[in-house]
């Protein structure tokens, strides 16, 4: 699960689309504030802004690269954030 302000919408798709991940739920508008140095994402007068999440289930192999491209993202620009965030999926259908 990939959560991360709005603004970051377009460069969370291009990393996805670099590293060959197709298919994602994706979530518009969702509160919520950083565990330590977060502000409030309310999408209010007071905490305008807002962030998105993506869920997406990739092979064992893609964790590893996918982390590492989230953490590059999240060193472009840390004040605006991106977190992920990794469980495993004991089956699907």
């Amino acid at each position: 699960m990939i959560i991360y302000n709005q603004t970051n919408t377009e460069r969370v798709e291009y990393m996805l689309d670099k590293l060959g991940i197709n298919g994602f739920t994706f979530w518009e508008n969702v509160q919520g504030r950083g565990t330590s140095t977060g502000v409030p994402h309310r999408g209010t007068h007071t905490w305008p802004e807002m962030n998105n999440a993506l869920l997406t289930v990739v092979d064992d192999e893609q964790v590893a690269p996918l982390l590492h491209a989230v953490r590059q993202l999240d060193k472009r620009n840390e004040e605006v954030g991106v977190r992920a965030f990794v469980w495993n999926i004991e089956q699907a259908v």
